[in-house]
């Protein structure tokens, strides 16, 4: 059996994981309520509420699911990661209260009037909702950003105590808030769930043209998703590459790692465009590079070398294969969404969508790829951390609770499978459900 350290990092990536296939996507989903709903305003066209009416009630399914699932990770801070928590839980507990109280009260207070109040506030009260519950989203985001971004670049802070009773202190909170990665972390992340929201509608109302359903209906839902998508899809790689000049400079170990970059360079270093990291002999097979690349993206010159694995001791240094291939599975899944968005938009431009079934057909399976890709960037960036949960101060190996049995954890493993299993088949069911039966046009289409 494997030790408890591996099936507690395996059971909270289970938790986690799962939980993140919602938020990313009701944020997105949100920002697209909105702008619909806010064209009714404007135009008064009924189709447009329509169309706000209907996201609404997938938003609606996936939003309670994430709500479900993420209070499961906050227990497991105590169950089996309890050392973990006696460190950073004087730093960790004013931004999740934060998210408590100013987000998910804020989402929970106006939820009810955006899903049940159509016909029972006026249009710019229900407006007000939708707005408010989609700015509480953005909070919540927020306030987890901050407490995890904080693990990677601790600031505003100072260790008391010693052995058991060591731990973290916030001295200066907003130096806390805006540790050096929080904010180009948080953009680059609601940059992801903008294109996870775009391409839930696109794939949905992709669905409908092929099936010659609620054409006028997917033809506008498109158009909105289209530009936010393509909009999103076009910051990504300016985001991305701040960061990883952020990465480079305050956790070089894991940009390393990212580009399986073992050796250092006394000149140009390479990027390498592919290959299979070999950590045995600490060097890449079949990899085609880029000679001076990886010193261009991080320096933006051909020349500047950037320090290699070999510069952290071998106790310190992350995974590499995992980290490689989650980013690259990441950054080149991006470049496929922002290639589909252009030629999407093209056609819908020239009118020529419908003539494509081909396309229609990419447009519906296509929504797997920003889940993917979304989950692949949270790999790559916790992994990429390791062996730290909080990065040069608490090892993960120092992080676990004294008292948990591997044992347990594994069944606690099978049994949050299960129940997952079971929560996912019912999302997509009830998902699947309201999208075959469609929005509610009658007299308008067919």
């Amino acid at each position: 059996m494997p030790d408890v350290l591996i099936l507690s990092r395996c059971q909270f990536a289970l938790t986690i994981m799962f939980h993140y296939l919602f938020p990313p996507l009701t944020i997105g989903l949100g920002a697209l309520m909105v702008i619909m709903e806010g064209l009714f305003l404007k135009t008064r066209d009924p189709l447009y509420e329509k169309m706000a009416r209907f996201w609404t009630g997938l938003f609606a399914v996936s939003f309670a699911l994430g709500a479900v699932t993420g209070v499961v990770m906050e227990f497991q801070f105590g169950t089996n990661w309890a050392s973990y928590s006696r460190f950073v839980g004087d730093v960790f507990g004013p931004p999740l209260a934060a998210e408590g109280i100013f987000a998910f009260f804020l989402e929970s207070t106006f939820l009810g009037i955006l899903v049940f109040g159509w016909d029972r506030v006026s249009a710019r009260t229900h407006f007000l909702s939708t707005v408010m519950v989609f700015l509480g989203s953005m909070l919540s985001a927020v306030w987890i950003i901050v407490a995890n971004s904080w693990q990677q670049t601790p600031a505003g802070f100072r260790v008391v105590g010693e052995g058991i009773s060591r731990r973290a202190e916030i001295v200066d909170f907003w130096a806390m808030v805006f540790n050096p990665s929080s904010v180009i972390r948080l953009t680059h992340t609601l940059i992801g769930a903008f294109v996870m929201g775009s391409f839930f509608v696109l794939s949905v109302s992709a669905w409908y043209l092929l099936r010659k359903r609620h054409r006028e209906f997917a033809l506008r839902s498109l158009r909105p998703a289209i530009w936010l998508g393509l909009i999103a899809s076009l910051l990504a790689p300016f985001t991305g590459d701040i960061h990883g000049r952020e990465v480079a400079k305050y956790q070089p170990a894991k940009l390393a790692a990212f580009e399986a970059h073992y050796k250092s360079d006394a000149g140009p270093s390479p990027m390498w465009v592919f290959g299979w990291p070999d950590d045995k002999n600490e060097t890449m097979k079949m990899g085609v590079s880029v000679p001076g690349g990886l010193s261009f993206l991080v320096h933006h010159d051909f020349k500047t070398p950037v320090p290699g694995l070999d510069q952290f001791p071998r106790q310190d240094r992350p995974p590499v294969a995992a980290s490689y291939f989650f980013f690259r599975l990441m950054v080149g899944l991006g470049f496929a969404q922002l290639f589909l968005l252009i030629l999407v938009g093209f056609c819908d431009w020239r009118g020529a969508l419908e003539r494509f079934p081909w396309l229609l057909r990419a447009m519906v399976v296509s929504v797997v790829g920003p889940f993917i890709a979304n989950e692949a960037g949270w790999i790559a960036a916790e992994v990429g951390r390791q062996p730290w949960t909080v990065y040069g101060l608490l090892r993960t190996s120092d992080s676990l609770s004294k008292s948990v049995a591997a044992g347990q954890v594994l069944g606690s493993i099978i049994g949050f499978g299960l129940v997952y299993l079971f929560l996912f088949i019912v999302w997509v069911y009830v998902l699947g459900d309201k999208i075959r039966r469609g929005p509610d046009t009658s007299g308008m289409e067919s």
